[in-house]
């Protein structure tokens, strides 16, 4: 791992392998480590950057509210800061709407899109009011009780118990101020789907089959909306198939980027 003050905080990163620049964003409690499956595959064609996001794993905790904005221009600043000119942008689920809101301040530096168990629509009041909840609710209790809550939502109820293993890890040990900051600052996300439909480059869209937070009915929407993208839908997996099916996952991922040339 290496570490760059960047933005007024400190950010940790994985930057592994040469060639066309592959960046990745970790999506929701989670850290740059949800990404190892892809680093140790692509990084020995690819330059793939994994970086941990402000209030996660290594990097600074601010506590508050952090918007989607800040989010993807920390991820700009990391590129820049590596010397990294154009670049394939991919994430999961929080990841992926930091990817959206990414490619709305700096698409023109973005060869590809990857969108991965999200979705573009802002949120709804009820759901506002949950996140704001859900945010008080980690600070007062930490992330335990939550990630036993969910743990079987993020992966399938039958996941590998090392994934499932990894999953809680990354979980239980997010600082609970970064998460909030996080869902507060996800409750006032702008609507993306307009931001879709005029997306110049080439989107591969992934779903785990039985993925609860975002269906597959939100990837085929976007899939729908994006005028130049790929659909994939990776059987056996719920909200995590980069960690669930490894293999299907990278498959696609290797289809897509071995088509951009």
């Amino acid at each position: 791992m290496a570490t760059a003050q960047l933005n007024g905080i400190e950010i940790g990163y994985e930057d592994e392998g040469t060639g066309p620049a592959l960046v990745l964003v970790h999506g929701h409690p989670f850290d740059r480590s949800m990404w190892a499956p892809q680093i140790a595959e692509f990084s020995r064609d690819f330059r793939v950057v994994a970086a941990d996001l402000r209030g996660y794993g290594a990097s600074t905790v601010v506590p508050g509210k952090t918007t989607l904005d800040v989010f993807a221009a920390d991820v700009l600043a990391l590129v820049d800061h590596l010397g990294i000119g154009e670049f394939v942008l991919g994430g999961l689920s929080m990841g992926g709407q930091i990817v959206m809101d990414g490619y709305r301040q700096y698409g023109s530096r973005v060869r590809g899109l990857v969108l991965a168990d999200t979705f573009p629509a802002a949120e709804t009041e009820d759901g506002k009011a949950w996140r704001r909840e859900l945010a008080d609710r980690v600070v007062r209790e930490g992330l335990k009780p939550y990630a036993d809550d969910v743990l079987y939502k993020m992966v399938a109820p039958d996941a590998e118990p090392s994934v499932a293993d990894h999953v809680l890890r990354m979980m239980t040990a997010t600082a609970p101020e970064g998460a909030a900051a996080a869902l507060r600052g996800r409750a006032e996300r702008p609507d993306y789907r307009d931001l879709l439909t005029r997306v110049t480059c080439p989107s591969l869209v992934v779903v785990g089959r039985d993925d609860a937070y975002t269906p597959v009915s939100d990837a085929e929407a976007m899939h729908a909306a994006l005028p130049d993208s790929t659909l994939c839908v990776v059987e056996g997996a719920a909200h995590m198939p980069n960690l669930e099916k490894p293999q299907a996952f990278n498959a696609a991922l290797r289809g897509f980027l071995d088509g951009l040339g």
